[in-house]
């Protein structure tokens, strides 16, 4: 019989801007990519290439009646392979939904590695940066300080470009956590409170298969600093490998996946499937509550 995991729940609260995103229980980040070429649901928002504010608002308010905690709003892919695009275009496609959902009541983020667009994205209303480089962009922290937003900073091997082409570590889980230590002093160097920072592993970002799994099981040894853990799994090529499904029959998995990562620790998790996913979470949350009583 498989015992079971080891979890260290997050109990503190991130400040977010004006608001303040708690972890009494696992959160959820809801995906939103403003993108015609995401790995799994690339110009479902677009209409030709233009972002459709009837179907993105429609979108953001149906992860938001599911549960979701936060709205993560991305305008460039960073899928394996992924090509850049220019600062321009991703200003044109995120600013834009940014302003549109800014009157919600959630929380949004905005998945960039760019200080310029992070700037632009705080200015217009986000409350979260979550970076896939943690501040590859030279000036990214400088933004990330000289303001109040939540910053989430992610282990990437390499670039979207190159990050599956042989990825090597000598131990997988004892480098990605140690560059995230890293780069959470290079944040609190910076004057960025501890307080306001997530860190995510990276699943998939320059990881082999057997990488991904490895990080999975020890998740609870990858906690920075006591910050909180933010995972991303929903519908990635590790659940089609071990499924043999196609991308858009990943939803099963991903919320098995999901769970899986909430068993060990994860805080928040960033889901495109939100309503199955806050169900897991409330079955988890029921049976973790009867534990404490027993």
């Amino acid at each position: 019989m498989v015992g079971r995991p080891k979890k260290a729940r997050f109990m503190r609260t991130v400040r977010c801007a004006d608001k303040t995103l708690t972890f009494e229980r696992p959160r959820i980040m809801g995906v939103l990519n403003i993108t015609p070429d995401s790995f799994s649901d690339g110009g479902q928002l677009l209409a030709d290439t233009t972002p459709d504010a009837e179907l993105i608002l429609a979108a953001a308010q149906a992860m938001l009646s599911e549960g979701a905690a936060v709205l993560d709003i991305g305008g460039e892919s960073t899928r394996p392979g992924a090509q850049p695009v220019s600062i321009a275009e991703e200003l044109e496609r995120v600013i834009p939904v940014v302003e549109l959902l800014s009157e919600l009541d959630t929380i949004l983020s905005v998945d960039t590695r760019h200080a310029e667009v992070a700037q632009a994205a705080i200015a217009a209303g986000a409350h979260i940066i979550n970076d896939v480089s943690a501040g590859a962009d030279k000036d990214m922290l400088e933004v990330i300080s000289g303001s109040s937003v939540g910053y989430a900073l992610m282990h990437m091997q390499g670039t979207p470009q190159m990050m599956q082409d042989n990825p090597r570590y000598t131990n997988v889980v004892n480098e990605v956590r140690g560059y995230l230590a890293t780069r959470v002093e290079a944040c609190l160097q910076q004057g960025i409170a501890l307080e306001r920072l997530i860190v995510d592993p990276g699943f998939g970002f320059g990881k082999t298969q057997q990488h991904n799994l490895q990080l999975l099981s020890h998740l609870p040894d990858l906690r920075v600093a006591d910050l909180p853990l933010l995972v991303g799994l929903s519908r990635k090529s590790m659940l089609g490998h071990i499924t043999g499904r196609d991308v858009g029959q990943r939803s099963y998995a991903s919320v098995g996946a999901a769970l899986l990562a909430i068993q060990r620790g994860a805080d928040l998790v960033r889901v495109h499937d939100v309503g199955p996913t806050q169900d897991v979470i409330k079955l988890f949350t029921a049976l973790e509550q009867t534990e404490k009583l027993q």
